[in-house]
């Protein structure tokens, strides 16, 4: 009740204030602070376009970080990246004219306050928008070469290290009536879903791999295919060997050699790769793999990789789908996997925008990080870079994975700064366009969103931030017998992790939580549920679900 009261307080103070559209001023007078999380609702209903929308490359899932979570291992801090997270969820854009090009930016303003630290942040969320009508829509036909590990790691249960010493018997499929699948039988099962969406204009191949690679099925048409007997035979592929991951694209990249329709603008060219990302044989090094997916995006031939198993390991190839063109998705359960393909596989296989550049030139302000993005590396204070923007889906005018987040830092002392902001981009034959806009900035106190999109990216962002954060600190201080201090902490608030790397044969570590982020993590969900009850989705509650678990499991260890 008393919520119910909050809120209906502030949505009157709310509905006297006004922010225009990113191609005019923002007029941003902002509410007073009287409590530390408001949770009064900024969400309003954004108009229903009909068109698609858009969403950057790299992870669209964080399965892998639940799954391990789920099954009471510690998560690497790559198993949860801000795009895949951000690909979880809807967004309000902050768009209120249409467009007829095939991307426009809509961009939004929020002045927050560090829910630790208590310091003013600013941000400005970069919505993906397109002129492309849903009805006009349609995937060009596909090149497919679809590259399966068969290696020993493969043999393992699915919810299992298989280079652990020991065995977890836990079961992943709860629920689904499935116990102690092999990762092996879930990617047969992946492969024919993928294989179920292909029509009779459609080209596929199909390679294995273990220490070596095999031609299974040579590229050729869909309608010169017994497609039944192909799914049949890839139930009886029986795993074991090392884990020769550059045989397997080297063999698979050779499939497209020859094909007239290589450059075409009718035919699209893709290779899915299905592994556990384990290699350990051949050509290991992530150099390798990075020179092979250049090379083919070179080529106009683009990746997907499809994680298999608790122990897919995210940080080789997390790297490699910064690449143009790529993605990649973790599996959850073949259920999972057919019910995602059946819905989305148009939109996981069709880039669409590339090589976008945003320059911000302003005098007042300059970027000084950006979520959601795999290029995040990549930005400076003057320049946003992202690969590729995949077409996605609208629901409600609201775009899945439809943001991309700049945290910005305020360099003069003036309360309104002007910031000129230029973008340019290839679509996927090549073609050049782009836009400007000119927006002003104001800075004087938080709590202010322009809408509910950047609100959320915002709280998304923290959360993610904070996650990784915990498990650098876990696992660099687990084995230490002396007190240590978390890097989140309330002078510090929540900092920007640092990139990680290891080795690619991934052994587990237990689940832990030290005694310092189980309060941390209380304080956070009880923040987390309040901006979650102003934004208005409810299913952020999965994120809920994560937090309280971490600080059961804290309690448990601490006592």
């Amino acid at each position: 009740m008393k919520k119910l009261l909050t809120a209906a307080i502030m949505l009157l103070v709310i509905a006297s204030l006004t922010a225009c559209s990113a191609s005019q001023v923002m007029t941003t007078v902002q509410p007073t602070l009287t409590q530390p999380h408001p949770t009064y609702a900024t969400k309003t209903q954004p108009p229903t376009t009909g068109n698609i929308g858009l969403s950057t490359g790299g992870a669209k899932d964080i399965n892998n970080f639940r799954d391990n979570i789920r099954n009471n291992y510690l998560p690497l801090p790559t198993d949860i990246t801000y795009e895949g997270l951000f690909y979880d969820y809807f967004f309000d854009t902050g768009t209120v004219e249409p467009t007829d090009k095939l991307y426009s930016p809509s961009y939004s303003f929020a002045v927050t306050r560090d829910p630790f630290s208590r310091q003013t942040e600013y941000y400005l969320s970069v919505g993906l928008n397109s002129g492309l009508k849903e009805s006009d829509f349609a995937r060009k036909k596909l090149n497919l070469v679809i590259v399966l590990d068969v290696s020993g790691s493969m043999t393992e249960y699915y919810n299992q290290y298989y280079y652990d010493r020991w065995g977890k018997q836990v079961d992943a499929y709860a629920g689904e009536g499935i116990v102690r699948k092999t990762k092996m039988q879930s990617a047969a099962e992946c492969v024919v879903s993928i294989l179920n969406q292909l029509g009779n204009g459609d080209r596929f191949a199909i390679v294995t791999f273990n220490s070596q690679a095999f031609l299974n099925e040579k590229i050729r048409p869909v309608s010169e295919t017994d497609m039944q007997h192909v799914k049949d035979r890839i139930f009886d592929i029986i795993a074991g060997g090392s884990t020769n991951l550059d045989a397997g694209m080297q063999l698979g990249t050779g499939q497209f050699n020859g094909l007239n329709e290589i450059n075409s603008y009718e035919y699209e060219n893709r290779m899915i790769v299905l592994t556990d990302a384990q290699p350990n044989t051949g050509d290991i090094s992530a150099s390798g793999f990075l020179d092979i997916t250049r090379s083919n995006a070179n080529r106009h031939i683009y990746t997907t990789f499809i994680g298999i198993g608790v122990d897919f390991n995210t940080q080789l190839i997390e790297g490699i789908t910064k690449i143009k063109g790529a993605n990649y998705y973790s599996v959850r359960s073949p259920r999972e996997f057919r019910e995602r393909v059946e819905d989305e596989f148009e939109y996981m296989v069709t880039p669409l925008v590339f090589n976008l550049q945003l320059n911000f030139d302003s005098d007042g302000w300059r970027i000084e990080k950006v979520f959601a993005s795999p290029e995040a590396d990549a930005a400076t204070g003057s320049l946003m870079r992202i690969n590729t923007l995949f077409a996605s889906k609208s629901e409600g005018g609201e775009t899945k994975g439809g943001l991309v987040l700049l945290k910005l830092r305020k360099t003069s002392a003036g309360v309104s700064e002007r910031v000129y902001l230029r973008t340019t981009y290839e679509d996927r034959n090549g073609r050049t366009d782009g836009d400007e806009s000119v927006i002003y900035l104001e800075s004087e106190q938080p709590e202010y969103f322009d809408n509910s999109g950047i609100r959320k990216g915002i709280l998304l962002s923290r959360y993610a931030a904070l996650l990784k954060n915990w498990m650098i600190d876990e696992r660099e201080h687990m084995h230490f017998s002396q007190p240590w201090n978390p890097r989140v902490r309330e002078e510090t608030g929540i900092i920007i992790p640092p990139e990680n790397a290891g080795q690619w044969e991934r052994t587990s570590l237990p689940l832990t939580v030290s005694p310092s982020y189980t309060r941390i993590f209380q304080n956070f969900s009880q923040y987390f549920d309040d901006e979650m009850w102003a934004i208005g989705d409810e299913s952020m509650e999965q994120e809920l679900d994560i937090l309280n678990k971490l600080v059961m499991m804290g309690g448990r260890q601490r006592y």
